[in-house]
């Protein structure tokens, strides 16, 4: 008899992932299988990779925990058709129709209310129905709240004994955020903030605003927001749309209100200055609210998830704050992890365990060398084997060639960990336009990332306020020390700090690989980006990682024990 227990996740981002005991077996989103990045829809491929991994089928499995339950997620999956249009032109995959205007009032309010009984029933049954027709019989179906979902993920993932959890996105369940107290393995709540007065909601409008894509390039609004001169709090206007009151967000305005306030103020300042005091409002209003959380509570370790928790700088101006002990954000913290805490918050109530280990995020497929070698030869590729895979990187890096690097199981979540990652020098500033220009194919103001050791962080890093084992997944800024700037010119953001990526005993490989560096340049620090074109997933299979190879100007690609070399390059 075993004790797995299923987690799956239909909406933006859709995936699945299955845990055992403590430990996360397997997952991986839908988009890294279908190859439309987040991916909306049944994840019936993730579903089908869990399975596998685990070798079992789907008559195995009894528990299975699913998340959201609202009147507008159940009406997308009654009408999917309705979640396919709008992915299409989030994406801007479809042209713009003259209703337009009318639907997004209508998704905004709809989206606001929380489950009832007869939205909840409809969703059953068609979880019921999609789980039936892919061979699914005899177990129980738990449908969870969105926010409990995310506020288990980073409870139980935190490594801490006690914490405060809050929970910030767009909206799920009638909520866009939660504030709970996780105590002896339990989660009690202690606060919700209404999807009318949404913080992520705020910043979507900023995204879209600025005509970038919501859901996605949120990212990217933080990065503009470097280049503009900061505004004081009393002379910017956006600080007076939504405000922090007690344990909640509180508006004068609707939120399609909003929208058109916000659109009304944009029209006076450029579009940077725009993205800086949209970032200010998000770093301040949280802040505040985070505060009194613990002032309430009495708690000052922080366990944090759900969409709006990507922000690193906010991540860091919280973990930075003197009431703040210690912080953890739960490193798939979007919706995209909501299948692990569906399964994690399922395996507490049916077993007690309160804790996942969570040493690393390799949780996604891996291939053997007989998949890699008919992909090989199927695509007819130049490649040889080689016996020190690492070092062979390591040389070819110093040499300023940008390489991609294909090795074990994927990650999982939205960062390459140096299992999908393009690999670069980290103290070449020109290589950044090369990479975001050439290959990347993005905008020219997102910075990239660093790889590390985690014993060179204190020599590169003020890590004084924050502990780096407590958030090694990309999950925070972290400033670079004055004098260290050289090392990182290409993975510095310009406000002089980075998002790096810490690398211990979990990857020996790759800590092979930056040990290498480590010898001729003094620290052990690559650039590490995903291994992806812009716009698409992070590559899965060899399949993807050929393919990708010959569609940019990359000249060599490490897949396993391989090197490939692109000889149109």
């Amino acid at each position: 008899m075993n004790n797995y227990i299923l987690g799956i996740w239909d909406g933006h981002d859709a995936g699945a992932a299955i845990i055992e005991g403590d430990r996360i077996l397997f997952a991986v989103n839908e988009e890294r299988l279908t190859g439309r990045k987040l991916e909306a829809g049944f994840p019936v491929l993730s579903i089908k990779a869990c399975l596998s991994y685990v070798g079992i089928i789907s008559s195995d499995i009894t528990e299975i925990a699913a998340s959201t339950a609202d009147p507008a997620k159940t009406l997308t999956r009654i009408f999917p058709s309705l979640k396919e249009e709008y992915y299409l032109i989030r994406r801007r995959k479809k042209g713009p129709g003259r209703f337009d205007s009318f639907k997004k009032k209508f998704k905004y309010r709809f989206t606001e209310y929380g489950p009832n009984s007869v939205s909840t029933y409809l969703s059953r049954l068609y979880l019921n129905k999609k789980l039936s027709e892919m061979g699914f019989c005899n177990y129980n179906l738990h449908i969870l709240n969105h926010h409990s979902c995310h506020a288990n993920a980073a409870a139980r993932c935190s490594g801490f004994d006690e914490c405060l959890v809050i929970t910030l996105d767009g909206l799920g369940d009638g909520l866009s955020g939660s504030i709970w107290k996780f105590k002896n393995g339990k989660l009690s709540p202690a606060g919700g903030i209404s999807a009318k007065v949404s913080m992520g909601v705020f910043f979507e409008h900023v995204t879209n605003l600025l005509n970038m894509r919501e859901l996605e390039d949120e990212g990217k609004v933080m990065a503009f927001a470097n280049y503009a001169y900061p505004v004081d709090d009393s002379v910017n206007p956006l600080l007076n749309i939504i405000k922090c009151d007690g344990l909640s967000f509180v508006s004068d305005y609707s939120s399609t209100g909003m929208f058109k306030e916000m659109k009304r103020i944009f029209w006076r300042y450029p579009p940077e200055q725009f993205a800086c005091m949209a970032q200010r409002v998000v770093e301040k209003r949280t802040t505040e609210l985070v505060k009194n959380a613990i002032a309430q509570t009495g708690m000052k370790k922080l366990a944090l998830a759900g969409g709006l928790f990507s922000n690193i700088k906010l991540n860091k101006r919280l973990g930075e704050l003197d009431e703040v002990e210690n912080i953890s954000v739960f490193p798939h913290m979007g919706d995209g992890g909501l299948a692990i805490g569906a399964a994690l918050e399922v395996n507490y109530h049916k077993s007690g365990l309160s804790r996942c280990i969570l040493p690393d995020l390799y949780l996604g497929p891996g291939y053997t060398e007989k998949e890699i070698l008919d992909c090989l030869g199927k695509k007819n590729a130049s490649y040889e084997r080689i016996s020190d895979p690492a070092m062979t990187a390591a040389g070819l890096i110093l040499k300023n060639e940008i390489i991609l690097w294909f090795r074990g199981r994927m990650e999982t979540g939205p960062r390459a960990l140096g299992n999908r990652s393009i690999l670069a020098r980290a103290d070449d500033r020109s290589l950044k336009d090369r990479l975001n220009l050439a290959l990347k194919k993005r905008v020219w103001y997102q910075p990239f990332c660093p790889s590390l050791l985690i014993e060179d962080a204190k020599e590169l890093l003020h890590t004084e306020k924050l502990n780096t084992a407590d958030n090694p997944f990309m999950t925070m800024a972290y400033s670079v020390r004055d004098d260290r700037m050289s090392a990182m010119e290409g993975v510095v953001n310009l406000d002089g700090t980075c998002r790096p990526h810490f690398v211990g005993d979990e990857n020996p490989r790759y800590r092979e690989l930056l040990g290498h560096i480590k010898k001729k340049t003094g620290y052990g620090v690559v650039l590490n980006t995903s291994f992806n074109i812009h716009g698409d997933p992070v590559v899965c299979s060899p399949e993807d990682a050929l393919d990708t190879l010959y569609r940019t100007d990359v000249r060599y690609l490490f897949m396993e024990d391989f090197l490939v070399e692109n000889k149109a390059r």
